[in-house]
């Protein structure tokens, strides 16, 4: 029997609907799901599936027409602005296509910058992000900056930057989709690595191949969950092939 204190993100019977002039779009149409800590999600369908609704509704990024959407066991659905904007920062690390780093800032201040806004920057933040950019395999690289790094490398400080809140999950929105295969590879690798330490991750994505990595795919389909398969994950799969 699950336990509900693990359970850190839940849709209950959620609905989103847009309306396009005399019609209306039902973008997602009565979808439940959970998210347990510890847990390696991916969400795929194809284009006008539901998957980029379902992305903005988990990021607090929008609201349900109806239903719950439950973070950390409280129902955000009906937050006002500004209670909504904080769940975003606090509860929730946000790793983009584009990195979405600064380029004026070295990466330790990149680093920083979750937590410049809740006005939480000192010795302890300088020495968190000095700690994450070693977790990410960057610790000689704190004061470059990010056009000096590798498209892989700028993506492994925008993991550290998501993790500076200790959030509650990891929502990768095709986190791997401008790196080549063998970049894709280092990420999904370290994302496997981040597992021990607790890390919970929501992956939206289209390749099944990256899909494969996460413990369990979620497949939308017309706004509705189609299936939701658990995926066998060998020790080969989970090291990219590498002893």
């Amino acid at each position: 029997m699950e336990d509900a204190r693990d359970i850190i993100a839940e849709f209950v019977d959620v609905h989103r609907h847009y309306k396009m002039g005399d019609n209306v779009v039902r973008a997602l149409n009565g979808v439940s799901m959970q998210v347990q800590k510890g847990d390696y999600l991916a969400i795929m369908g194809r284009s006008g599936s539901g998957k980029s609704t379902m992305l903005n509704l988990l990021g607090c990024l929008d609201r349900p027409t109806a239903g719950e959407y439950r973070v950390g066991g409280r129902d955000v659905s009906r937050l006002d602005d500004d209670a909504l904007s904080d769940v975003r920062g606090r509860e929730i690390g946000f790793i983009f296509q584009s990195f979405n780093l600064i380029p004026q800032l070295t990466v330790l201040e990149n680093l920083e910058v979750p937590l410049f806004y809740q006005g939480r920057v000192g010795p302890e933040s300088r020495k968190k992000a000095e700690y994450l950019a070693d977790r990410v395999g960057l610790g000689q690289r704190l004061e470059h900056k990010p056009l000096e790094l590798s498209g892989g490398q700028q993506q492994r400080v925008a993991i550290a930057r998501a993790l500076m809140n200790d959030p509650l999950f990891l929502l990768a929105d095709e986190a791997t989709g401008n790196l080549d295969s063998n970049t894709e590879r280092e990420i999904l690798d370290l994302f496997d690595d981040l597992r021990p330490d607790g890390v919970t991750i929501v992956m939206v994505t289209h390749n099944p191949a990256v899909a494969e990595r996460a413990d369990r795919t979620l497949w939308l389909k017309d706004g509705e969950v189609e299936q939701l398969i658990e995926n066998r994950r060998d020790a080969a799969a989970v090291t990219g092939g590498h002893e």
